[in-house]
């Protein structure tokens, strides 16, 4: 294993801190393509980001959807066709509103969902593993803290329902109804 460099000052130099944070994030952003791989020919990251807000929210409104995705729904309603044409989503007038159309998974889009999520849960695992127990311990703390600020809620447990994969957030709000 290669020796780890710890910056001199480190704890009180927010730019160190912020260059290992931006070197662990394209590690995380690495993992998370990796994880995609499988599914690359049929879902872009965008569309995946989709997939995983429905998986969260279930049936949802498509100005509610482009809303959560921070796009126009021009945009939003280009992906969904895409999704509906690769078998993951589809879309229904709301029958509340015939103006509304409401999006939903297809059984294999939710299985796309869970396949990638684990993909990457394993990834992450494995590199977890090859860290020494106090190393462990330190990132825990550091994430949360990390998290914390940044005002993301923890992901669940390997044995635990995951209800936000991808724990996108909007305004301090989780991109599901809690």
């Amino acid at each position: 294993m290669a020796e780890r460099q710890t910056p001199t000052g480190a704890l009180d130099d927010v730019d160190a801190v912020t260059r290992a944070v931006l070197t662990a994030s394209r590690l995380l952003v690495a993992v998370s393509a990796r994880s995609l791989a499988a599914v690359e020919e049929r879902v872009t990251v965008a569309q995946f980001r989709m997939l995983v807000v429905l998986s969260t929210r279930g049936t949802t409104k498509l100005v509610e959807l482009a809303e959560l995705l921070q796009v126009a729904p021009s945009t939003a309603m280009r992906m969904v066709d895409r999704l509906i044409s690769a078998g993951l989503a589809d879309r229904q007038a709301n029958p509340a509103n015939r103006r509304e159309t409401l999006l939903r998974l297809t059984e294999e889009g939710r299985r796309t969902v869970e396949e990638v999520t684990a993909r990457r849960r394993a990834e992450i695992a494995a590199i977890v593993e090859r860290l020494r127990p106090m190393e462990r311990l330190a990132l825990v703390e550091a994430l949360g803290a990390f998290n914390e600020a940044g005002g993301e809620p923890p992901a669940p447990g390997a044995d635990d329902p995951e209800p936000y994969p991808l724990g996108w957030m909007v305004d301090g709000a989780l991109t599901h109804d809690a």
